[in-house]
């Protein structure tokens, strides 16, 4: 279906794709896999016609449609959330509004004249519409919306007024409700709660279409993908199997790899002994220059490349004491709409509370009564002896001195540091060489978010309240960030839709009601024992 040919692709210095090939076919769900910068995105626009290569062939077929969705917003205003989402899937969306305008003018009396026109093309329109499925369109739209967590007020309310996480989600309905036949989805769980991420899997399991996407989200590409394709130093491998397939296959074809390297190292050690011992001696001449051609001739095996994933090593911080958090008879509403009511909550040393609730129930909210960022309504929180709280929110972006670069930032935040200590720091994080130097102002979302999380665990506070901290962060640094918290000495307090950061640290569930029951509920236990009480990886979202 799509297939790339000895491909090549340079911006300046930086080469992206060196003689690459790979083929896309039919019905196939593929995960695209490789370091930040390795050509991700760039080869998606190339696929769909807005980069072009400097060698090689990229063959797609003229008629193929692609729905694209990218972590860009587009302007969105002026009209419901279902129309908006309806205007963006293809030929149906088309077709819906034309349907729409025609009803319209039959209904002018100012274009009595043109009625026979109208009519007649209303017809015409009418039964592509039909013969397309049209008129399910709208009953599929809401469907959609609705799995990806929006409210009939909000299905049925302006755009314009959604905030730019809401409209991404927006996007990706337009893409969803398309007919195409290829699907290119650039990091599409990135704004998803759980709840809508569990959809989404179930959506695209089904779908018919081809798929190609980026995900940070290791449970999501293992439900999907039956196929890798890995971008790494200008090279595209194609790996059969989900993405834990993808990693063991890696690891073992890398074992291999260099093990071939050695031995070919060794042969060519004994050539070079044998030509430079017998390169004076004119009996043996001959056997000399055969050697030295045959060398010439070798095809040298590269040594795999090196991942450089740095281990972090907490600095423990001070003891608290038993009591972390206590909180008494809270009750917090927004409008009419009361999210607490008389709620107690008790946080005690050592314990890792994961929250769980749909888009409403409270999960934010209660982070902030704790972090002191919000008032309760009633009742009293109240935090406990020798604590430090680190809190960590999408708003501790903002805090960011956007007039200085990575690196000055942690020296004005830790001025007593050595700079090695600072780099070592920033490198873990994922900062290294030269991206030490990038203006803060033109760091990307998941940039800023690593840089945040390297300023509060340099020296970690005993209680971390996270809301969210694995949003747009790699796969690498996710694993890195579960591999340090698990030796964390302190308490933590989070919200994450990210299932392996679940797994990995939560020994306590909070599950808040929302429309499933009205008292918020206590597991204490692990989020992998929740799931295996309650037959459910989110509320209301059974497996």
């Amino acid at each position: 279906m799509i297939s790339f040919s000895n491909v090549s692709k340079q911006y300046g210095k930086q080469v992206l794709f060196i003689d690459a090939g790979f083929q896309l076919n039919s019905g196939e769900k593929v995960g695209l896999v490789g370091p930040n910068g390795a050509g991700k995105s760039t080869l998606f626009r190339m696929i769909i016609g807005e980069e072009t290569a400097d060698d090689g062939v990229i063959s797609i077929p003229k008629k193929l449609s692609i729905g694209y969705f990218r972590q860009e917003v587009d302007e969105m205003a002026g009209r419901p959330v279902l129309d908006e989402a309806i205007a963006g899937s293809g030929r149906l969306g088309d077709l819906h509004h034309e349907l729409m305008d025609l009803q319209h003018a039959m209904g002018d009396p100012d274009r009595m004249d043109d009625f026979d026109a109208v009519l007649d093309r209303f017809g015409h329109v009418q039964e592509e519409y039909q013969h397309l499925g049209g008129y399910e369109l709208e009953a599929r739209a809401r469907a959609c919306l609705h799995g990806l967590g929006f409210e009939d007020e909000q299905i049925d309310g302006d755009v314009g007024a959604l905030s730019g996480g809401w409209k991404m989600r927006v996007s990706m309905a337009k893409v969803l409700l398309g007919t195409f036949e290829v699907l290119l989805l650039d990091e599409p769980t990135n704004h998803l709660d759980i709840e809508s991420i569990l959809w989404l899997e179930s959506y695209l399991k089904n779908v018919k279409a081809t798929l190609l996407m980026t995900s940070h989200d290791k449970d999501f590409m293992n439900r999907i993908v039956t196929k890798v394709l890995e971008i790494d130093g200008g090279d595209v491998t194609t790996y059969s199997g989900n993405y834990d397939f993808y990693v063991r296959e890696r690891d073992i074809r890398e074992t291999n790899q260099a093990a071939a390297y050695d031995r070919q190292q060794a042969k060519l050690a004994k050539e070079q002994r044998f030509i430079e011992r017998f390169s004076a001696h004119a009996a043996k001449a001959a056997q000399v220059q055969s050697r030295v051609k045959a060398l010439d001739k070798i095809e040298r095996i590269e040594l795999p490349k090196k991942r450089r994933i740095v281990k972090w090593d907490f600095r423990i911080p001070g003891r608290s004491g038993d009591d972390v958090a206590m909180l008494k008879g809270i009750s917090k509403s927004y409008g009419k709409r009361a999210v607490y009511r008389d709620f107690d909550f008790h946080v005690r040393r050592g314990e890792r509370w994961c929250v769980m609730g749909k888009n409403g129930a409270g999960k934010s909210t209660l982070l902030k009564m704790v972090a002191g960022v919000l008032e309760p309504d009633g009742g009293e929180v109240r935090l406990g002896a020798s604590l430090k709280l680190g809190y960590f929110a999408q708003q501790s972006l903002d805090l960011l001195d956007k007039e200085l670069t990575v690196l000055e930032q942690v020296q004005m935040d830790f001025p007593m540091e050595g700079l090695g200590a600072l780099r070592n720091l920033l490198g873990v994080f994922q900062f290294s060489g030269d991206e030490v130097d990038k203006p803060i102002q033109a760091l990307s979302g998941g940039e800023k978010s690593r840089l945040v999380m390297a300023r509060l665990l340099f020296n970690p506070p005993n209680f971390l309240v996270l809301d969210e901290p694995t949003n747009h962060l790699d796969l690498a640094t996710k694993e890195m960030l579960i591999d340090a918290l698990k030796d964390f000495e302190g308490t933590m307090l989070f919200v994450s839709h990210d299932r392996t950061f679940l797994r990995g640290l939560a020994n306590r569930v909070l599950e808040l009601g929302g429309e499933e029951h009205a008292a918020p509920m206590i597991y204490s236990g692990s989020y992998l024992e929740y799931v295996e009480k309650t037959g459910r990886e989110a509320p209301g979202v059974h497996n």
